[in-house]
């Protein structure tokens, strides 16, 4: 069963990891998908050519999420190319961890902008089409961190935490006109970012973690295609934890 046929999704930062695993797991289930990426540009090409592998419709724009303009020149370039936006999955983020007494301004500015900001331009800039279209899911990546805080993530955590409480304004604001938005907070996710990490460190993460293991995107995936299909439709204004009971 295909839950999303029919449906054209923007993904902003899939050429990789969670973002990457969203995309593929869309086209699995039948929506047309339209994603950036930034600096990855041949892994944004291979993305492009594999999804379309699924029989849909996919197109990578190179694209800076954190530009306001850039943003908006998006959404109309996805509208022209597929005439709708019926999901938009604010996924594009980054880190710049270290010790509050040792952050700088600019390691500051760089996550809020990135994780932060970015939902705001691409949030606002799809709002107008989905209005027109009264319908619409907006899915916001936050983290386990943006819930509950971590040393050496202040910035980290308060873009995340800042996610939420747009999620939910944005959710009263937009709920009348039948667009939905919630937001999902991953836990302990393995990628080829944490691959880099000190296997030892890997293992203490999964010990702590009550299913003992760390999630996939495709985990994060699977709660992402739920609250992008007809599936959810009274659900809005949410925060689902994939973290394995972390939060727990």
């Amino acid at each position: 069963m295909k839950l999303l046929e029919g449906k054209t999704a923007l993904i902003t930062g899939a050429s990789r990891g969670i973002g990457r695993g969203i995309a593929l797991k869309f086209a699995e289930h039948g929506a047309n998908i339209a994603f950036t990426y930034l600096s990855s540009v041949e892994k944004g090409q291979a993305l492009e050519k594999e999804l379309e592998t699924f029989g849909i419709k996919a197109k990578g724009y190179r694209s800076d999420a954190a530009d306001f303009k850039a943003a908006e020149d998006l959404t109309n370039a996805v509208i022209s190319d597929f005439s709708a936006i019926d999901i938009l999955v604010n996924n594009a983020g980054i880190t710049r961890d270290t010790l509050l007494m040792r952050m700088t301004e600019q390691q500051w500015d760089e996550v809020i902008n990135a994780n932060l900001k970015s939902v705001f331009n691409l949030t606002k800039a799809v709002t107008k089409p989905m209005l027109k279209q009264r319908k619409g899911s907006i899915i916001n990546m936050s983290s386990v961190v943006g819930v509950k805080g971590n040393a050496g993530q202040a910035n980290y955590a308060a873009s995340k935490a800042g996610i939420i409480g747009f999620t939910k304004s944005v959710a009263l604001e937009l709920g009348s006109r039948n667009i939905r938005s919630n937001a999902i907070a991953p836990g302990f996710i393995e990628t080829e970012m944490t691959g880099a990490l000190d296997p030892k460190v890997v293992e203490q993460w999964r010990e702590n973690i009550p299913l003992k293991r760390g999630g996939t995107p495709e985990d994060i995936a699977n709660a992402t295609v739920f609250l992008a299909s007809d599936m959810s439709t009274y659900i809005t204004g949410q925060v689902i934890s994939v973290c394995g009971g972390m939060l727990t």
